[in-house]
């Protein structure tokens, strides 16, 4: 076969490069300690690289994600631990006002509790809108970027977050919830001071308590449908009670209708789940039968409290116009129109309004509509009549209307079944309680005390609400931790793993380049050779 000098040279130029290539990849293959350097040198290992690499990403990402976490979740524990710490702290101070007579302490003192009180609601109120390090409030759910937790004109509390629970992935199957809401941690305690007793006679000589809840599953389950009792006193130690129906149930009742005022413990009335404490408020009266006749047919109607109503104006309305006082004025309106969530009244003029359900938007429809309903002046008699207010009716509710509305003024309107009350509301109420003057005041005391004893059972229940939080994020803490550890070990394995796929091994290179050298030495010295011959050298 003939080969010619230009095919010759060629051929031994690419072989000399091939394995000067050779010589110089292996080269950097020890020199950097990567052995895949492009795709072509491993297209199968460069895949799984690509696939690893891809996972190291990701677990860097949930790494970042468990930080995250842990910051927010310690945050929010140590806002509850303050939180709790406060509740205590009111707890005590109700404990010392509680009993006949706002714990036997005068006026003055009892203000003085009431301002301790004040500052706890200030300081309960702060921590509820706290912020995390990323200036977002810790309880909004959601909504981060709106307090939590607003005071209404009446000086009740309205939760503005919403229940959206934030979750970040901390591994490729597991997802976990970094936040809890106000919702959760104090919307649903349940409130002990849910009911009311009223008496046809309310001269103070007695006084039966509004009543606390001590087992809610009998309230729900056989209180409410009975409802509403008659308590009618026989005597200073005997009673009965009917339910609505005329049905005489006080063999239900601990004691069945036995009662004594004058010894501590013996004075109430059990009544499926609802306790009823009974007290006199007479020193001029011999026990007996004349104590008996001050008792004698006294009735009280025993039941849940009606729904209340807080109201919001809007900051924006143009007028001065207030609404207050929302009673229930149709039970069936209210019961089939009124929005669960909330409703808002929108005045379209000074006198006519329409009523939207809350949230409000552009598309909202009004589910009622109605006019102002002009107030009476007063009279001078005799007898004296006193003004009536002007008013509006929504949807079954009817609210005073205080100055004139202007067109575009909008007021929010939450209802309240009494159901649950958050710990804000419960130490609102306590301290407006102490702050009302009551000594020599049978009646008032007697409402304070109503409060008082509420008070005690719904901040028990919320601290116990705030643990059950705080044992949830503890638990997630727990979980972070094992999931972080198990993260760390995928981190090392997936290192090892790329280590093992993609890292030089230094000393089958090192034998791998000596002899890629020697082939070149060799290509290098047959081609000075071959190169030099010729058929005049034979000649």
């Amino acid at each position: 076969m003939r080969i010619s000098t230009e095919q010759y040279f060629d051929t031994s130029a690419s072989r000399y490069s091939n394995n000067f290539s050779n010589v110089t990849k292996t080269q950097q293959q020890i020199d950097s300690g990567v052995r895949i350097q492009t795709a072509a040198d491993d297209p199968v290992g460069a895949a799984r690289l690509l696939l690893l690499q891809q996972q190291q990403d990701m677990l860097g990402q949930y790494a970042g994600n468990i930080s995250s976490m842990k910051n927010s979740l310690n945050s929010e524990e140590s806002v509850l631990e303050s939180i709790n710490t406060a509740l205590q702290r009111a707890g005590e101070l109700a404990i010392k006002v509680a009993g006949k007579g706002g714990g036997g302490i005068s006026d003055d003192d009892r203000k003085a509790v009431a301002a301790e009180i004040g500052e706890i609601e200030k300081q309960v109120l702060s921590l509820l809108n706290s912020k995390d390090s990323s200036g977002h409030y810790l309880f909004s759910g959601g909504k981060s970027d709106t307090p939590p937790y607003a005071r209404n004109s009446d000086g009740t509390y309205s939760y503005q977050g919403d229940e959206t629970a934030l979750s970040l992935k901390v591994s490729d199957t597991l997802s976990m919830v970094v936040n809890d809401t106000g919702k959760s941690i104090l919307e649903g305690t349940p409130n002990a001071g849910r009911t009311q007793a009223t008496p046809e006679v309310n001269d103070g000589k007695i006084w039966v308590s509004a009543g606390t809840i001590e087992s809610p599953s009998a309230y729900d389950k056989s209180f409410t449908e009975g409802q509403p009792y008659k308590l009618t006193f026989l005597s200073s130690t005997q009673y009965t009670v009917t339910d609505s129906a005329g049905n005489d149930i006080t063999s239900e009742t601990a004691g069945n209708g036995v009662f004594d005022a004058t010894k501590e413990g013996s004075a109430s009335i059990s009544l499926r789940g609802v306790t009823f404490d009974i007290d006199q408020n007479f020193t001029d009266v011999k026990p007996g039968p004349d104590t008996d006749a001050v008792y004698q047919d006294r009735v009280y109607t025993l039941e849940t409290k009606p729904d209340s109503f807080s109201v919001s104006r809007t900051p924006s309305n143009a007028s001065t116009a207030q609404l207050s006082a929302g009673n229930v004025t149709s039970q069936a309106d209210y019961s089939s129109t009124f929005p669960n969530k909330g409703a808002v009244i929108k005045f379209t003029s000074a006198t006519d309004y329409e009523v939207y359900a809350q949230p409000i938007n552009a598309d909202s429809k009004p589910v009622s509509a109605g006019s102002v309903t002009p107030g009476t002046p007063a009279l001078p008699g005799p007898p004296p009549v006193p003004a009536t207010p002007d008013t509006i009716t929504a949807a079954g509710v009817t609210f005073n209307v205080a100055g004139a509305p202007g067109a575009g003024d909008q007021f929010s309107v939450g209802s309240s079944t009494h159901k649950s009350q958050n710990a804000l509301d419960t130490l609102s109420q306590l301290r407006q309680a102490l702050e009302t003057p009551s000594d020599g005041d049978p009646i008032a005391q007697g409402k304070l005390s109503d409060v008082v004893n509420a008070t005690i059972t719904n901040l028990q229940a919320s601290y116990a609400q705030v643990d059950s939080v705080r044992g949830s994020i503890g638990a997630r803490l727990n979980s972070l931790q094992i999931q972080e550890t198990e993260n760390t070990s995928m981190v090392l394995a997936n290192k090892s793993t790329v280590s093992a796929i993609g890292d030089t091994d230094v000393a089958t290179a090192s034998i791998d380049l000596a002899f890629q050298k020697a082939m070149l030495e060799a290509s290098q010295l047959a081609f000075v050779k071959i190169s030099q011959l010729s058929l005049f050298s034979r000649m």
